[in-house]
């Protein structure tokens, strides 16, 4: 999907084990949706997606696998996540509980604080966060 046509990369996690089971789970029907902080658009200047919006899922080898859809995208803070939420991620949390305390654990990480610039940071029930929910368009296929 290069040229003048190319879909933006939808990107879950950082390369490695992580990112493998949510490209897996994204491929599998699974995960439906997906959470990120709201100052990590602010720190990279990017623009929110938008419900319609397509991009190109990448693996940890950096290969387009499948084209997703954007079908919602809500920002809210942290604290107001829920179980739908939880379950709609695929990754087989079954509380708010189990979800929050996997996310904190990532976006606590060494590679997201440096990605960030703020090496203390941390998340709590205020912190703005940006809920997209997608659907696979078309699965591509992967030669070799």
């Amino acid at each position: 999907m290069t040229g003048p046509h190319a879909l933006k990369p939808f990107l879950l996690a950082f390369p490695g084990p992580l990112r493998d089971r949510l490209v897996a789970a994204v491929l599998s029907g699974e995960k439906v949706a997906t959470t990120g902080l709201l100052v990590e658009y602010e720190v990279e200047n990017e623009e929110l997606p938008e419900a319609g919006e397509r991009s190109a899922l990448i693996d940890s080898d950096g290969r387009e696998v499948a084209v997703v859809e954007i079908t919602e995208v809500q920002v809210l803070p942290l604290g107001e996540a829920d179980l739908r939420l939880a379950l709609d991620e695929g990754e087989g949390f079954l509380s708010v509980a189990q979800w929050r305390e996997a996310h904190e654990r990532f976006w606590h990480g060494d590679e997201m604080r440096e990605g960030l610039g703020d090496p203390s940071f941390v998340v709590d029930d205020s912190t703005m966060v940006v809920v997209e929910r997608f659907r696979v368009v078309e699965a591509l296929r992967l030669d070799g």
